[in-house]
Formats: structure tokens, sequence, C-alpha cells
């Protein structure tokens, strides 16, 4: 028997078409880490043009989240469960005041856990559907970061960056986050802050962000074992087609795309403004990617 349509379900009653539409029924709710951003629908709207980054290398330590929360799409993450790091979120700007709210819990992925796990990532400590080991082998934990006292958990998709409460909090996800250098937060945010204003004054149109990593070799550890990388790097670009052509010109040859990356480091960690093509150049002679690696897709040019 051909499996029904979604429409089909409610109306037809046998026992074996009742089966066929629980599962479909089921499988549309779940699975967010997928083989790419189009399976959930909305997911690639955080991506300019739909498109992510290309000429990162395939491998099964790669997943592709589709971040949600509360049962709707937030932005997206290819996450390294080796490393236990993101290698990049990409998301949508929203114009905001930048205030970052500190009263929200801490999230996991169930999703990486379990093939069988929701798609809606939920706080650590409120769900008994999961063992420790479980989710230690997928994902960073918060044990991972209570003893790491020179790192902060800097946040990707950062919440200044976003304006609805429901957005903000699901920025809280350690999917989301990677061990920062306490002496390198505070420059980085000076950067987010700085990019917020531009785009906020001068961006007319959406803002897309993808916000990365390189990694080489530092490790965070928990009772003698390796647990999670730390990024040599922190990077980022935006692209904003829409933008204020009557800008101050200091501000207007950043647009329509622009980028920074800084040294995740005590020292020497001043976070440099490139374009975006320089950051590209710069992070192939850093990371293991193709020589098609592409940040935004024909580069952030309008009607490509």
């Amino acid at each position: 028997m051909p499996a029904p349509e979604r429409g089909a379900c409610a109306i037809h009653s046998t026992a074996v078409v009742h089966l066929l539409c629980r599962l479909l029924l089921l499988q549309g709710g779940q699975a967010a880490v997928m083989g790419d951003f189009n399976h959930v629908q909305h997911c690639k709207d955080f991506l300019y043009m739909g498109t992510p980054p290309r000429g990162y290398p395939s491998s099964d330590s790669f997943k592709k989240i589709c971040q949600q929360y509360e049962d709707q799409p937030r932005y997206v993450t290819l996450y390294d469960t080796r490393k236990r790091i993101p290698i990049y979120s990409a998301y949508t700007f929203k114009k905001s005041d930048g205030e970052k709210t500190v009263d929200f819990p801490w999230m996991f992925e169930p999703q990486l856990a379990s093939d069988k796990g929701s798609s809606n990532m939920e706080p650590f400590g409120q769900s008994s559907s999961y063992t420790t080991m479980d989710l230690e082998d997928s994902q960073a934990m918060l044990e991972d970061y209570a003893d790491a006292v020179r790192y902060e958990r800097g946040q990707l998709n950062p919440d200044g960056h976003q304006a609805d409460p429901i957005d903000k909090a699901s920025t809280y996800t350690l999917t989301n986050v990677v061990p920062q250098n306490r002496e390198f937060a505070r420059p980085w945010a000076e950067h987010q802050w700085l990019i917020r204003k531009r785009l906020n004054n001068f961006c007319s149109g959406r803002a897309f962000v993808v916000t990365g990593v390189t990694t080489s070799g530092s490790i965070v550890r928990r009772g003698n074992v390796d647990r999670v990388a730390v990024p040599d790097y922190v990077w980022s670009a935006y692209c904003c087609v829409n933008f204020d052509r009557n800008a101050p010109y200091f501000e207007r040859y950043k647009f329509p795309a622009f980028a920074a990356y800084g040294l995740n480091d005590q020292a020497n960690n001043q976070v440099v403004e490139v374009p975006l093509k320089t950051l590209e150049k710069f992070l192939g002679s850093r990371m293991e990617v193709n020589h098609n690696f592409q940040i935004f897709y024909n580069d952030c040019m309008s009607g490509g």
C-alpha cells in the first residue's frame, strides 16, 4: 500500500493506514539534525539565498542542526560532535537595543543524543529521557565549563543580536557556544556591539550573519578526558544587500558584506575588520576547506 498523503490521515480509518499516518506525522515532527538545511521548513530562511557556507569537508562528526525552540526554527548550526563545539552558527540579525539577558537556562540538543530525540532544545536537568552518557558523547555539558576558569561560554549567535525574548532564549544552547578566552571576550563583545549599531542604523532589509571558528588542538579537559575544543580564532561576517546608500562613506563601503576575526587568546586578541574575501582567504589558510570555500552565496551580491 502506498504511503498516504498527510491530508488523508483525517479521513482513512483502516488499521494499516492509521499506522502509516502515525509514522508519517512522527517523521514530520522530528529530526532537525539533517543532511541539509532544507529538510525543515523555514530553516534555510536564516541563510542568504537559502545557501549555507560551502567548501567545508564532509565529516561524520559534522551535524547540521536546525536550532528549534518552542517548535519554531530560530537559526542553524554546523556542529562538530567530536570536538563538541559549533563550527558556525548562521542567523538573521534582528534590530535591538543589544541588552543581554542572563535569566534563561542553558540547554542541550536531544536530537544529537538520540535519533528519536526531540528537535526542540531542552534545559539541562529538566529531562530524564536521556542518559548522561548519551549527552556527553554527542555534545558539550555544563560540567565541561564549570572548572574551565580561563574560558567563558561564548555565543556564536549572540542574544544581543536578537530582539524577541524567545529568540534570545534560543541562543542559550551549548551547541551555539564555544570556549572563549576571558581576555578575548571583551574585544569580541565590543565588535558585536559595533555590528549591532551598524546594522541597526544602515541595513534597510534583512541582514544575514554567519559566525564561526577555527580550531587547532587546545582542549578543555574534564576528569583527565579531552572534552571541548578551544577555537584559535573566532570570525564573523554579515550580508545586507538592501542598505542605506546615503550612509557616511566610512560605513557605506562596508556594505553589502563585511567581516572580522580575532585571536581567542589572552594577548594580541584585537578584532580586525576585513573585506569578506580577505576573511575567506584567511580562513582558507587555517582550516581544512575546499578551494571553493565561500561564506555567502555569490559573495552576497544581490541578483546573483
